[in-house]
């Protein structure tokens, strides 16, 4: 459940030589609960969106839906701010607007346009896979604000911040993603091959499908010219993520480099093959493989290409 949050306020003393000794709540100050201050947060009602789609990313937006905590002071507005990395170091947000606290389900939300104002920049150069977090200020009626900067640290479940009972919305993460639309099939420049089968400034071919959501890397890996042979015209697929450009790479048998043995090659970025970012509005691919072939694993390498 939720717990009141109290601030404490600081006391001064003045202690008189000779004084008699305090007893009671006169010997801590701090031990009464009505010498403490009350201060206030807001909750997490839902999530609107997190994602920016870079193929709209003027008017696309971001956001989520908040509320004061019931026993918490009067929130007036809230200040939102930007970061390009997660930090507690106020001097690295960037002030993107104050909207009004207007009750339950008030709305934080952020165009592209207001973030790329922000960081003093256009919103075109709000490149895909980009990641942002917002921060989110409370202001009282009385003036008092809080956040993550004045609130603690979350090195703990049971901190206010990070504690999921309080469902607190002190910041919330967003993307810059560009939704999959096929056809992708073309020359591509290899702009990085760490596996090395293909230097950079050469030349693949990328295909299609066969699913609709499919990117064919048969002709790529293992690369002909490093004396690879796939292990069929289907042999490397990845599946993207129509709404995201996300892409995944089952476990699959991708061939040899001219005998035994077979490779097999995934997503290295979790269990589930996860490998990177197809983003058909840029022309851009960008994956992390990993290889593996008769009882070895040869780790994680990355491969990044350019539509011509």
């Amino acid at each position: 459940m939720k717990k009141t949050l109290y601030l404490f306020v600081i006391i001064s003393m003045v202690l008189a030589v000779g004084a008699c000794k305090k007893t009671g709540k006169d010997a801590n100050p701090l031990s009464d609960i009505s010498l403490l201050g009350t201060g206030t947060y807001l909750v997490l009602d839902s999530t609107v969106n997190l994602n920016l789609n870079y193929s709209a990313i003027t008017t696309s937006s971001v956001g989520i839906q908040v509320e004061q905590y019931v026993n918490g002071k009067a929130i007036d507005h809230i200040v939102v701010y930007a970061s390009t990395s997660a930090t507690y170091d106020t001097t690295k947000w960037h002030l993107v607007k104050s909207i009004p606290y207007t009750g339950k389900g008030t709305v934080i939300s952020v165009t592209g346009t207001e973030l790329a104002a922000s960081l003093g920049t256009s919103p075109s150069n709000l490149s895909p896979g980009s990641v942002f977090t917002f921060y989110n200020r409370a202001v009282t009626k009385t003036g008092e604000y809080w956040d993550v900067s004045n609130t603690g640290y979350a090195n703990d479940g049971t901190n206010l911040i990070a504690g999921s009972n309080y469902h607190s919305a002190f910041a919330f993460t967003a993307y810059v993603v560009c939704p999959f639309v096929a056809p992708v099939a073309g020359t591509y420049k290899v702009i990085e091959d760490d596996w090395v089968d293909w230097n950079p400034g050469d030349l693949v071919i990328i295909t299609d499908g066969p699913g609709a959501n499919q990117v064919n890397l048969s002709q790529v890996y293992p690369g002909a010219g490093a004396g690879g042979v796939s292990a069929g015209p289907t042999a490397l697929l990845v599946n993207v993520d129509p709404a995201t450009g996300a892409a995944t790479v089952p476990a699959q048998v991708a061939g040899n480099y001219g005998g035994p043995p077979n490779f097999t090659v995934k997503g290295a970025n979790n269990s589930a093959g996860l490998a990177g970012y197809i983003f058909s509005c840029t022309g851009y691919i960008g994956l992390n493989l990993n290889w593996s072939g008769g009882g070895t694993n040869y780790g994680n390498y990355k491969i990044v290409l350019q539509k011509q």
